[in-house]
C-alpha cells in the first residue's frame, strides 16, 4: 500500500516540476551526512569546521591563479585527477583570464564547476605580502550565541532531587558560544564554550559556567612555517588508519570520494568535546619537504573503576567516554578522570605527481585501560601506552591516481588501505579501494574508509564507477563486498556483508534537479527471539528506494520533495518496511535581508530497524539529522533576517507529533504524551 502511495505522488509532483522552472546544487554532501549519523548510531557529529570552511571561501575565495594543490584538495569537490589536471593545465597555459576558461581542463565538466563556482575566483593582481600587522589587524572577528531547547520536559528534569539518585540537575537548554577571528586562510585565533542540556551553568558541578571551554591560535605561511597551532587542533595523517580528526565521508553516490586529503594540522574551534588535541602543533616545509610535529596532553572521560571494586586492587578505567555529556552524577564523575598525553608527527615528500609520508603517534594514559571481558573484547585497545606508525603514498600518472597506507601498531599488528581513481574516458570515471585491516589493529580517533566507524577487524574490496553518458545525467554506482574475522559488538561470530548503491542524477538546467537511487545492504546481526545459549548470527537485509525532486520556480523560491522507501529484512522472521515522504519551501532572494525555509513531513515505519534519516536545514553552522521511525508527523521553520552588515539573526522551530505514542524516548530523556518541540535561536555579531 505504501509503495503504491510513493509512486502516486512521485508522478503527481514529477510533471507539475516539469512545468515550471529549476535549481539545487547536488545533494551529495547531505547524503555523506545522513549515512554518517546512520553509522555512528544516530551520533549527529559537532564538528561544524567544514561548514565555517566552506562560509570561509565564500568571503574569501581561492584565487585559481595562485592556488596549489593543496588549497583545491580542501574543497572536498575535485578529485585527485581533476586537480592534477588544472595544475597542469595552468603550467602550460599560464594563468586564466576567466572563469569559463575551466571548460577546457580535461575532466571538469559543467556539473564540477557549478559546484565550486562561489568558492573561487580568476584574479591577476599580485599578492601582497602579508605583514603581522596586517594578519592581527585586518580580519573579521565574530560573536556567535545559540540557544536551543525541547520545549516538553524529560523524565531527567520532573524527578525529585531530594529522593531521586540519577535526574538532570541542570536547566533544560543547550548553549554555545564563539569569539572567532580569522583573517583570510593565515591566521585564525578564538574560543568556544559550550553547556549540553541537563549541565549545570555557573552552580554545582559547573561553578566554572560553561561544561567546556576550547581556545586555539592558528596561523599559516609564515616563511617556512607552513601551519603553526596552539591550543586546541586537529591531526589527519594518511588515509585515516593512523589518525584523521577532521569530518571524513565515507561511502556515497560520488563514488571518486574515496581518498581521505587534508593538510595534516587543522584549527578547531567546535563543540564536540573528544576529538581533537590539546597543545602545540607545526608543520614546517621548504621545497618538496616538509615535515610536521606535535604533542598535546587533555584531560578525558572515561570509566573509572576504583580499587576497592577489583580483586587486584589496582584502579583501571573499563571505557573511553566520547558522548561528552556531563548531567548525571555518574556523568560528572567520569569527567576528565583520564590523563591523555600523545604526540608524532609526519614527515613526507612531494614531486609532481609523486607524495611519499611517513606517519607516527604514541599515546600514554595515566590510568591503564582495561576493557570487559566479553569475546569480541579479546583485541580490544588495552594497556596505558601504545602507538601507530604508517607509510602512506599517492601518485598520479596521466588519467590514473594511486593511493594508500600501511600501517601497524607498537606490537605489529597491521592494516592496509590501497585505492585507484581513474578516469576511463570523458564520461566515465572509475574508482577502487581494498582494505585489509587486521582483527587486533586499534587506533584512537580515526576514520579510514571502512565499513566499521573504526579501522579494525575488516577486509573489504570496494568498486565504483560513475557514467555521463549525457550533459544532463550522470549514473553513480557501487559495490562493496567486506568480512569480519572476528566477532563484533552484536555479533558473535565472523561475518561478511555487501552493500550495492545505483544512483540516477538528471539536472538538465540551474532550475531543475531529480535524482533517483536504489540502496541494497546485507550485514549480521544477532538474532536470538527464543534465547538460546548461543546466539545465532543471521544476515539482514535492507533495501531502500529514494527519489528527490528540487526545483526552483524563480530567482528566490525552490521547492523539493523526497519520497523513501525502506524494506528491512523483508523475508525473514523479522521483516520491517518504512516510508517518510517530505516537502520543502525554500525562500532566499538575492537582495533581501529575509531568507528561510519550511518542511512538512510524514513518515511510518514498522519499528526501529525500518528507520530513516533525513537532512535538515538548521541556523548558520549548524545542522540536524533526526531519526524517524514509528507514525508521525514533522514540520520545522527556519528563518534568517539580516539586521544590518553586521548582525544577524536565525530562528527555528521544529516538531515532531507521533500517532500512536504515549512516551517519546526512554531513560532520563522519555516525554510523556505524543509531541516534542524544540526551539533555536542564534545570534551573530561581525565587528
Amino acid at each position: 500500500m505504501r509503495l503504491l502511495l510513493a509512486t502516486v505522488l512521485f508522478f503527481l509532483i514529477l510533471p507539475r516540476a516539469f512545468a515550471q522552472v529549476p535549481e539545487t546544487t547536488t545533494t551529495t554532501t547531505e547524503q555523506q551526512l545522513e549515512n554518517i549519523t546512520e553509522n555512528n548510531e544516530d551520533a549527529e557529529t559537532e564538528d561544524d569546521s567544514y561548514l565555517q570552511q566552506m562560509m570561509q571561501y565564500l568571503k574569501n575565495p581561492i584565487n585559481l591563479n595562485t592556488a596549489s594543490a593543496t588549497d583545491l584538495k580542501e574543497l572536498r569537490v575535485l578529485s585527485p585527477i581533476q586537480i592534477n589536471n588544472f595544475i597542469s593545465y595552468r603550467l602550460l597555459t599560464g594563468k586564466l583570464i576567466d572563469i569559463y576558461e575551466l571548460q577546457a581542463v580535461p575532466g571538469w565538466d559543467i556539473t564540477t564547476i557549478r559546484k565550486i563556482r562561489p568558492y573561487i575566483e580568476v584574479s591577476s593582481q599580485v599578492a601582497v605580502i602579508e605583514t603581522l600587522g596586517n594578519r592581527l589587524s585586518g580580519g573579521d572577528k565574530s560573536i556567535l550565541l545559540r540557544v536551543s531547547q525541547v520545549l516538553e520536559k524529560s523524565r531527567g528534569y520532573l524527578l525529585d532531587s531530594s529522593t531521586a539518585t540519577n535526574f538532570y540537575p541542570g536547566s533544560p537548554q543547550k548553549i554555545l558560544f564563539r569569539y572567532k577571528y580569522v583573517y583570510k586562510n593565515l591566521l585564525q585565533y578564538g574560543i568556544v564554550a559550550e553547556k549540553d542540556a541537563g549541565e549545570q551553568f555557573f552552580k554545582g558541578k559547573q561553578k566554572q559556567g560553561f561544561d567546556f571551554y576550547s581556545a586555539h591560535i592558528f596561523a599559516r605561511k609564515i616563511g617556512i612555517i607552513k601551519a603553526l597551532a596552539i591550543g586546541d587542533f586537529t591531526v589527519n595523517l594518511g588515509q585515516g588508519l593512523t589518525q584523521w580528526q577532521n569530518l571524513a565521508f565515507k561511502k556515497s553516490a560520488d563514488v571518486t570520494s574515496i581518498k581521505r586529503e587534508a593538510d595534516v594540522l587543522r584549527p578547531y574551534n567546535s563543540a564536540g568535546e573528544i576529538n581533537f588535541h590539546r597543545g602545540v602543533g607545526i608543520t614546517l616545509a621548504k621545497n618538496n619537504w616538509q615535515v610536521t610535529a606535535f604533542g598535546s596532553y587533555k584531560n578525558i572521560d572515561a570509566n573509572f573503576v576504583p580499587a576497592d571494586t577489583t580483586q587486584s586492587q589496582d584502579e583501571f578505567i573499563s571505557s573511553l567516554q566520547t558522548s561528552g555529556y556531563h548531567r548525571t552524577k555518574s556523568e560528572t564523575e567520569d569527567k576528565g578522570i583520564q590523563r591523555q598525553l600523545a604526540f608524532g608527527g609526519n614527515f613526507s615528500y612531494q614531486y609532481r605527481g609523486l607524495h611519499l609520508g611517513v606517519n607516527g603517534i604514541h599515546y600514554k594514559f595515566k590510568l591503564p585501560l582495561i576493557k570487559s571481558a566479553d569475546p569480541y573484547n579479546k583485541y580490544a585497545l588495552n594497556g596505558k601506552s601504545f602507538g601507530n606508525y604508517s607509510f602512506d603514498y599517492s601518485y598520479t600518472f596521466r588519467n590514473m591516481h594511486i593511493f594508500g597506507e600501511a600501517a601497524f601498531t607498537n606490537k605489529f599488528d597491521k592494516a592496509f588501505v590501497n585505492g585507484l581513481i581513474i578516469s576511463v574516458s570523458s564520461k566515465v570515471d572509475a574508482s577502487l579501494l581494498y582494505r585489509n585491516i587486521s582483527k587486533s589493529y586499534q587506533s584512537l580517533y580515526t576514520t579510514a574508509f571502512t565499513e566499521s566507524t573504526y579501522p579494525t577487524n575488516e577486509k573489504g574490496l570496494y568498486a565504483g564507477v560513475s557514467i555521463k553518458p549525457h550533459p544532463f545525467w550522470r549514473i553513480d554506482a557501487y559495490a562493496d563486498f567486506y568480512k569480519f574475522p572476528w566477532l563484533r559488538y552484536q555479533v558473535d561470530a565472523p561475518s561478511a556483508g555487501s552493500d550495492y548503491l545505483v544512483q540516477v542524477d538528471y539536472k538538465p538546467n540551474r532550475q531543475l534537479e531529480i535524482y533517483s537511487r536504489y540502496h541494497s545492504e546485507s550485514k549480521a546481526h544477532n538474532v536470538n527471539p527464543n534465547l538460546l545459549t548461543l546466539s545465532p548470527v543471521i544476515q539482514q537485509p535492507k533495501k531502500n528506494w529514494r527519489t528527490q525532486v528540487s526545483y526552483k520556480i524563480s530567482s528566490a523560491i525552490t521547492l523539493r520533495n523526497r519520497i523513501e522507501i525502506v524494506w528491512f529484512d523483508k523475508k525473514g522472521a523479522n521483516a520491517e518496511e518504512g516510508f517518510l515522504t517530505y516537502f520543502d519551501f525554500i525562500y532566499k532572494p538575492m537582495m533581501s535581508p529575509l531568507s528561510g525555509n519550511i518542511r512538512l513531513q510524514y513518515f511510518e515505519t514498522d519499528g526501529y530497524n525500518s528507520r530513516l534519516y533525513a537532512y535538515e536545514n538548521d541556523v548558520l553552522y549548524s545542522y540536524s539529522i533526526p531519526v524517524f521511525y514509528d507514525k508521525g508527523f514533522r514540520y520545522y521553520i527556519n528563518i534568517n533576517y539580516d539586521i544590518n552588515k553586521k548582525l544577524s539573526i536565525w530562528a527555528k522551530l521544529s516538531q515532531t507529533r507521533y500517532k500512536d505514542k504515549t512516551l517519546i524516548g526512554s531513560g532520563l530523556d522519555e516525554i510523556k504524551g505524543k509531541v516534542k518541540s524544540e526551539v533555536k535561536l542564534q545570534v551573530m555579531y561581525k565587528f
